[in-house]
């Protein structure tokens, strides 16, 4: 006689076996049932080209679309944007919680509107931190930073502060257009450096940046710009659609002026009603949960009055 725990075993086998079967006839479809779905796949599963604006332009600066290499460049940005669409949809949610403050600060120092747009792809308007160390939201690195005014040390790093960063943006592109007296220039400066651009016009003796050759990333980087900027101006163009309360908005806060010590931020949050994580969320330029300030160094804090 066969033992109970063999009986039991070829029972189990028998059921996975018998469920096997059961999934894969139910994932088959006969020959007729075949042709319907590649009948139904082929109206139904539409991907369009996406078509190039009729004119376009960067900082009031014409981009010269009649030139089949211009086309092309933008053309390949248009459609890594358009159907990267998690990615873009970011784009606008965070756009809505972070534009309200670049945009007076750029207007305020003469910078052209569309630089805000040069912040969106160098980071998503996210504090991230390049493989290269190119860190917050305008991506310095970290002698770059402290050259155009930013603290940066163990406890603060000013570049994950949305308002001194851009104006260190600001100082930056100020800078290259004495250089260049051309936005577009300074757009490719910022990803190139300007060392790296001005090698390039000697070397090509070309001064337009949509005549030079350029590696494939500052290459792609303006045509990258120009690709958010369409987009993200004209979103229903582009299939993307939200309504307001969708959109990321920053939280009602106050501010308070810090000018000593804090041993421990965790208890400075809860001082204030709040958490360390909903603190640091707002202050992400407060590295570590302590701040040594000896020198009585005045900081603004921003304060959540709520978190709804």
């Amino acid at each position: 006689m066969m033992r109970k725990e063999t009986i039991l075993s070829l029972l189990i086998l028998a059921m996975a076996v018998f469920f096997a079967v059961k999934l894969f006839v139910f994932n088959e479809v006969t020959e007729p049932e075949a042709l319907d779905y590649a009948a139904k796949f082929k109206k139904d599963n539409k991907i369009y080209s996406v078509p190039i604006p009729a004119k376009l332009d960067f900082a009031g600066e014409r981009v010269p679309l009649e030139h089949f290499d211009v086309r092309e460049s933008l053309d390949r940005e248009l459609h890594v944007n358009v159907y990267w669409q998690s990615q873009t949809m970011l784009f606008f949610k965070k756009a809505s919680k972070f534009f309200p403050i670049i945009e007076p600060i750029l207007k305020e120092n003469g910078i052209p509107d569309d630089f805000k747009y040069l912040a969106v792809i160098e980071s998503g308007l996210m504090g991230v931190v390049s493989p290269a160390g190119a860190t917050g939201y305008w991506q310095f690195m970290k002698a770059t930073g402290k050259e155009f005014g930013l603290e940066i040390n163990s406890e603060v790093d000013e570049r994950y502060h949305i308002e001194k960063s851009t104006e260190a943006a600001c100082k930056y592109l100020k800078k290259s257009y004495k250089k260049y007296s051309n936005w577009t220039m300074v757009a490719a400066a910022y990803n190139a450096g300007n060392t790296g651009i001005a090698k390039q016009v000697k070397r090509q003796k070309q001064k337009a940046y949509y005549d030079l050759l350029l590696g494939d990333e500052t290459g792609r980087y303006v045509f990258r710009i120009l690709a958010v900027k369409e987009i993200m101006s004209n979103s229903s163009k582009y299939g993307f659609t939200f309504r307001s309360n969708d959109l990321y908005h920053l939280p009602e806060y106050k501010t308070v002026v810090l000018d000593s010590s804090v041993t421990n931020f965790a208890n400075y949050a809860i001082h204030y009603k709040t958490n360390y994580k909903v603190l640091k969320n707002l202050n992400p330029w407060l590295r570590t949960t302590k701040l040594t300030n000896t020198s009585k160094k005045k900081y603004t804090i921003k304060i959540p009055v709520n978190r709804k």
